[in-house]
């Protein structure tokens, strides 16, 4: 008698916690209901349109890639040394070391009203809001920027130093500052840039934001500092399997 007890007691237990156990995963489904793509037609057509170009640009960079492969290819059997200057020279060219002309735009920041009628002296420009512009013009398919004369590349650094806006170790503390821009088709770059509202967030700080017209002809020089590479060593002939 008191095994079945036991028995009915251990299966009453069970299906009370079973029990539970669904109320609970209901009540979780119920307080936070399934988010859905809430994004109408248009707005899925711009996302389609933009992975669509992302993968247009890689199959671009991967087709360069294969063609700079097979050009070194063909010219190392034929002149191994004539294969490594011309390598030699693209990396230098993709990481910013020599100088380059092609076709862009210049903008100017300045100050948009007087110091002595505002009350208050304007240092620099702060580097939230230049690393937000470098932003949008790599998103307009900017291929060289150079800020008051000094080039920006990948391993640039804009920061606060002591209420000064530094590049690297350089201050951006004189207005006019004057950034260039090579791009292959300055066209679009001016006309996304005429079209942006990034001139309203450097209004707020007092700041005026002037576009030049596309240039035939601009040339912007090769960065000048050392580039340091860190963690990074030379492969030992043995590590590399030879």
């Amino acid at each position: 008698m008191k095994d079945t007890n036991w028995k009915k007691g251990l299966s009453f237990s069970i299906l009370t916690a079973v029990f539970g156990l669904m109320l609970a995963i209901q009540y979780q489904s119920i307080q936070e209901p399934e988010v859905r793509d809430t994004r109408d037609m248009w707005q899925l057509r711009e996302d389609l349109k933009r992975e669509q170009q992302l993968q247009m640009d890689l199959l671009t960079e991967i087709r360069k890639y294969d063609q700079i492969i097979e050009t070194y290819t063909i010219e190392n059997n034929q002149n191994p040394e004539i294969a490594l200057k011309d390598t030699l020279l693209t990396l230098k060219e993709e990481a910013g070391l020599t100088d380059v002309t092609g076709t862009g735009i210049i903008i100017t920041i300045d100050r948009l009203f007087d110091e002595e009628l505002l009350g208050t002296k304007i240092e620099n420009v702060s580097p939230d809001l230049l690393k937000r512009l470098i932003n949008e013009l790599n998103s307009y398919d900017a291929e060289h920027i150079a800020i008051a004369g000094r080039r920006y590349i990948n391993t640039t650094v804009i920061r606060d130093i002591n209420g000064e806006t530094k590049m690297d170790n350089f201050s951006l503390n004189r207005f006019p500052l004057e950034i260039k821009i090579i791009a292959e088709d300055a066209d679009k770059i001016y006309n996304r840039m005429n079209a942006s509202t990034t001139d309203e967030d450097f209004a707020i700080d007092n700041l005026s934001l002037k576009v030049s017209e596309p240039l035939s002809e601009l040339t912007i020089s090769g960065y000048e500092d050392t580039i340091r590479v860190k963690n990074m060593k030379p492969l030992d002939s043995d590590e590399g399997g030879k």
